[in-house]
């Protein structure tokens, strides 16, 4: 079940800076239901992510009601993708 949408890449500032994309309210539902079946604990969701030409692993994670999306370094200088910039992404869970 494959899922796409377009968020603005943002920096955490916390103990673990990274950067990340917010999965859309209206795909919480759906992330929701695959976690049933695909989840490791925490709620964490392993998932295929693509970003222009460039594919990786990842885990969406579960964060105050919604979801959030790590961006690796190595996607972020692949795809030239800056802090604030809206990025289109196609996640499938599993």
């Amino acid at each position: 079940m494959p899922l796409t949408f377009t968020a603005e890449l943002f920096h955490w500032r916390g103990p673990a800076p990274h950067y990340f994309l917010r999965v859309p309210d209206e795909l919480v539902p759906d992330l929701k239901d695959a976690a049933r079946f695909v989840t490791y604990g925490w709620g964490m969701i392993p998932c295929e992510a693509v970003v222009g030409e460039t594919r990786f692993r990842t885990s969406i994670f579960p964060k105050e009601g919604g979801y959030l999306l790590p961006v690796k370094v190595a996607v972020r200088r692949a795809e030239a993708l800056e802090e604030g910039q809206a990025v289109t992404v196609t996640v499938t869970p599993g």
